[in-house]
C-alpha cells in the first residue's frame, strides 16, 4: 500500500473517531450574534471544548475579540464549589475556542461574555449537563420563559426523577407554596452607649492652677458633688477675699443705718462666688473663715463615669477649659445595629426584648425603639435603631447586649425553611412535578421566620416543593448523574 493510500486512510480514520459537535445554541445581543456548540455533543466528565463564533449585524465574523467562558457547579450543602474559568484560545476569523473539564456528573452552569474591539459587549448564561446532549443558553437577564435554555419537554435542564419506593426510603416529602402572614423578628447586635442629652462638663470660669486632681483617670465613677481638683486662682482668692470683707463689714454695721447696705454687699458677694463656680457649701465654708483658702473645690456637676480628663496636678487652666467630660451611668442607651434592608420595618414605639452579656438574669430586659438614626455605617451598610430600656439600671458604656424587635407582620409567598436549599450566594428549591419528577430551581428570598421563608421570585403559590430530605434529593440526584455518565 502506498504512503499516500495509507495517509488517506488513518486521516479518513481519525475523522470518524473525532467526538462530534453538539447542535448550535444561538444568542443575540445589540448588533452581535454569538453562536456555540460543545464537543462532545453529549458531555463528559473529563475534558470539553466550547466552541464559539461572533458575528456582527451583518453577519461578518467579529476578530480580536475578547471572549471569556467560565463553567462551573455552585457549592451544595458540604460540597464545594467546582469549576471556574475555561481556558480560551481565539482562532481567528471570528471563532474562539474554550477548553473546560467536568469533575462530575449532573447540569453545569455556563457564562459567556464576548468584548467586541469596538466596545460592544454581548453576555450569555445557561447550562450544560453531563450525559445530555447539546447546551442550553440565552442572553444574560432573558425571561426563563422565552428562553432556549428550556428543552423541549418543558422541564429545566436540571430535572430528574425517583422511583416512588426510593423516595420513600430517603422519606421525601413535599409541601405547597402558600401565601401566609409572615411575623418577623429582627435579631441585632446592640452596644451600650451613653446618654447625649445628659453629659455634663467641667469647665472652670476663672484661669488658674490645679492644686490637687482627686480624679485621675478616665472611666472612674464620681458621685454629684464629689471632689475633682482643688484649683487656685487670683480671681478666686480675690472673690474670697472680697466676700470675707463684706461679712466683716455687715458684723461691725449691725444695728446701724448703714447695715442694709453692708446686707446688699454680702449678697453680691455671695453672687460673685456662685458664678465663679463655688458650691453653696464651700461659700459658707468661707464665710467661717478669716482668710481666704489657698486653692477651692471644683466638684462634680453629676454622678457618672469619667469620659474625658484633660488636667494634672500642677498644671496650668484656662477660663472656659473642658477638664472633665462625665458621662450619667443611669442614663444610657442601646444602639442595635440593623441591616439597610430591614431599616423600613423598625418602627418608633416598636417593643424589643434585650439580652445583656454576661446578665445573669432568666428573663430578658424590655424595651422600646425610641429612635431610628438617619444616618448609615458606610462600610458594614447598616443604621442604628436606639432603644430606651424599661427599667433603667447602671450599664457600662460599650457593653454588648442581644436584641430581638418584633416588626408588624405582612402577607407573603413562603414555604418551609427546611425547603431551601442555599448554595453560596444563591438559594434553591426542589420543585415536585408528579411522578417522580423534580425539578431545581433559583428563588430569590425574602425574611425569614423562626419556621418559614419568604420567596420573593422564582415560585408561584401552589407548587409543590420538597420540605423534608432536602438535602438527600440533591445528594442523590448528583450521585445518580455521576453513575449515568461513568
Amino acid at each position: 500500500m502506498s504512503r499516500t493510500l495509507i495517509t488517506l486512510v488513518c486521516a479518513a480514520a481519525l475523522f470518524a473517531c473525532a467526538p462530534e459537535a453538539s447542535e448550535p445554541a444561538r444568542v443575540r445581543s445589540g448588533t452581535l450574534a454569538l453562536e456555540a456548540r460543545v464537543t462532545p455533543a453529549a458531555l463528559r466528565v473529563g475534558e470539553n471544548q466550547l466552541e464559539v463564533t461572533l458575528r456582527d449585524a451583518s453577519g461578518a465574523p467579529v476578530s480580536g475579540a475578547h471572549l471569556e467562558a467560565d463553567v462551573r457547579m455552585h457549592a451544595m450543602g458540604a460540597m464545594p464549589e467546582m469549576g471556574g474559568p475555561a481556558r480560551v484560545s481565539d482562532l481567528g476569523e471570528g471563532r474562539y475556542r474554550a477548553d473546560f473539564g467536568l469533575e462530575m456528573g449532573g447540569t453545569w452552569q455556563v457564562a459567556i461574555t464576548a468584548h467586541a474591539p469596538g466596545g460592544e459587549a454581548l453576555q450569555a448564561e445557561g447550562s450544560l449537563t453531563v450525559g445530555s446532549p447539546g447546551l442550553r443558553l440565552a442572553a444574560a437577564g432573558a425571561s426563563s420563559a422565552a428562553s432556549p435554555t428550556t428543552p423541549a419537554s418543558g422541564e429545566s435542564p436540571g430535572a430528574f426523577s425517583f422511583p416512588a419506593e426510593r423516595l420513600q426510603q430517603i422519606g421525601v416529602r413535599t409541601v405547597r407554596a402558600e401565601v401566609k402572614s409572615l411575623a418577623r423578628t429582627l435579631r441585632a447586635t446592640a452596644r451600650v452607649t451613653f446618654d447625649e442629652s445628659a453629659l455634663a462638663d467641667v469647665s472652670p470660669k476663672v484661669s488658674g492652677w490645679a492644686e490637687s486632681v482627686a480624679v485621675t483617670a478616665v472611666g472612674e465613677p464620681v458621685a454629684r458633688g464629689q471632689t475633682l481638683l482643688t484649683l487656685y486662682s487670683p480671681d478666686l482668692y480675690a472673690a474670697q477675699r472680697e466676700y470675707q470683707q463684706a461679712l466683716a463689714s455687715r458684723a461691725r454695721a449691725e444695728g446701724e443705718v448703714r447695715a442694709e447696705r453692708s446686707d446688699a454687699l454680702v449678697r453680691a458677694a455671695e453672687r460673685r462666688l456662685a458664678q465663679l463656680g463655688i458650691a453653696r457649701a464651700d461659700v459658707a465654708a468661707i464665710a467661717q473663715r478669716t482668710e481666704p483658702l489657698q486653692a477651692l473645690p471644683i466638684r462634680a456637676p453629676a454622678s457618672g463615669f469619667v469620659l474625658e480628663k484633660n488636667v494634672v496636678a500642677g498644671g496650668a487652666v484656662s477660663a472656659g477649659e473642658r477638664l472633665y467630660r462625665i458621662a450619667p451611668s443611669e442614663r444610657v442607651w442601646l444602639e442595635a445595629a440593623i441591616p439597610e434592608s430591614d431599616l423600613a420595618l423598625v418602627r418608633e414605639g416598636t417593643r424589643v426584648r434585650i439580652a445583656l452579656a454576661g446578665d445573669t438574669s432568666a428573663e430578658p430586659r424590655a424595651g422600646r425603639v425610641a429612635r431610628v438614626l438617619p444616618q448609615l455605617t458606610a462600610e458594614s451598610r447598616t443604621g442604628a435603631a436606639r432603644i430606651a430600656l424599661a427599667a433603667p439600671a447602671p450599664l457600662r458604656p460599650d457593653a454588648w447586649a442581644s436584641v430581638e424587635i418584633d416588626v408588624a407582620a405582612s402577607d407573603g409567598l413562603a414555604v418551609p425553611s427546611s425547603a431551601v436549599l442555599r448554595a453560596g450566594e444563591r438559594s434553591f428549591v426542589f420543585v415536585a412535578k408528579g411522578g417522580g419528577r423534580f425539578e431545581p430551581r433559583a428563588v430569590t428570598l425574602g425574611f425569614e421566620t423562626a419556621d418559614a421563608i419568604e420567596i420573593r421570585s422564582g415560585l408561584a403559590s401552589g407548587e409543590e416543593v420538597v420540605s423534608e430530605g432536602t438535602y438527600l434529593v440533591a445528594s442523590e440526584s448528583r450521585l445518580r448523574a455521576a453513575l449515568e455518565t461513568w
